[in-house]
């Protein structure tokens, strides 16, 4: 509980002072002198003492609701607020993802109930399920037809219509396996601008397996390596416009970027050991990520950073300190992270750096 506790007051800490330096009324004020009289490092940033290094690419400018689904959001009655059932409480949080019209989907691994809790855009809960079915949850995400897709570790990649009802299913629950039938611990889904999907076949196995939009295996890429094209803890996966797919290989600490047919185009290797990874419709690209893989082990992902990144040119444009396993982005604006803490974070976009609580 110690750890859930530092993460959160880490989280509110940062937005507290970005609170302090941005006011309420415009743009973000620069730093107030320090009593010392020593400059800022950093004075578009607020205070940025000599023992600390500025956010990399300039801060970020959000607000956040800690603890998305469970605790009210700011301004919303009581009477019009509704709750998960009463008893239900997430266990760790390992996946989020929206729909086109703003709901949020969670995946998290308190087995006595459901694992896929469905809320509306303002937390109110909508529906549930999954109990019995999905064995190990990992990775959600919704497709541009409002399909949900559940990553279970235990094997199986679900396909389901966006209130629960099961469409497809690939792999086989309880086996592991390098063919075009079976995963090996399996962590994330895509989809190209032709509707292929792609899985990233991940922590035993080393390699992207794409199918068809019927599910019909098409072709696999990645051996297990440091080299080009080979990965250790294929993560995230994501596609662009363009129909680039950029996968992070997490225990090399970088990213790979392919064509559809698993063609290395480049590689970054400045982002860090990059936990999950998000593309926005509009090409715009949000990274979980910390500066190395050991960090990130040994803080068990409380030690994140949240980054915007240019797409081109892999360019961070701003960060701010996030705990988090993986990432999502809605359609009105709001970056959704699930934290193994237990907690759906709710970053904000915020000219003014103002606190949701």
């Amino acid at each position: 509980m110690k750890y859930v506790a530092l993460a959160i007051v880490v989280i509110c800490s940062t937005v507290l002072v970005a609170e302090q330096r941005g006011g309420r009324g415009g743009a973000a004020r620069p730093a107030e002198p320090h009593p010392s009289g020593l400059p800022s490092k950093a004075p578009e940033q607020g205070w940025v003492g000599e023992a600390w290094n500025p956010h990399e690419g300039g801060l970020l400018k959000v607000k956040v609701q800690i603890r998305f689904g469970v605790e009210m959001q700011a301004g919303v009655q009581a009477a019009n607020w509704k709750q998960m059932p009463a008893g239900w409480v997430f266990g760790r949080c390992s996946a989020v993802s929206t729909d086109a019209q703003a709901n949020v989907y969670v995946l998290h691994r308190n087995t006595e109930i459901d694992p896929l809790v469905v809320f509306d855009a303002n937390g109110n809960y909508l529906r549930s399920w999954g109990k019995g079915v999905i064995g190990d949850p990992h990775g959600v995400r919704v497709d541009r037809e409002n399909n949900v897709w559940a990553v279970d570790r235990a094997g199986q990649i679900l396909k389901y219509t966006n209130d629960g009802k099961l469409l497809m299913t690939i792999g086989i629950k309880g086996q592991r396996g390098t063919d075009d039938k079976t995963f090996n611990l399996p962590t994330d889904v895509a989809w190209d601008s032709q509707g292929n999907t792609y899985i990233s076949d991940g922590y035993g196995n080393s390699r992207v397996v794409k199918f068809d939009k019927n599910g019909k295996f098409l072709m696999t890429w990645g051996t297990p390596g440091s080299g080009p094209s080979q990965f250790s803890t294929v993560h995230s996966i994501q596609f662009d416009s363009k129909d680039r797919a950029y996968v992070s290989d997490r225990e090399n600490n970088r990213i790979q970027i392919f064509d559809t047919n698993g063609k290395l185009i480049k590689m970054w290797n400045h982002l860090g050991s990059t936990q999950g990874i998000w593309i926005s419709p509009k090409d715009e690209m949000y990274i979980l990520t910390h500066r190395n893989n050991v960090e990130n082990i040994t803080a068990d992902t409380l030690a994140g950073r949240l980054m915007k990144i240019d797409l081109e040119s892999g360019k961070v444009l701003g960060s701010m300190e996030s705990p988090g396993h993986e990432i999502s982005g809605s359609p009105n604006g709001d970056i959704f992270v699930a934290s193994l803490t237990g907690n759906i974070l709710r970053w904000m976009p915020h000219p003014d750096f103002t606190r949701s609580h």
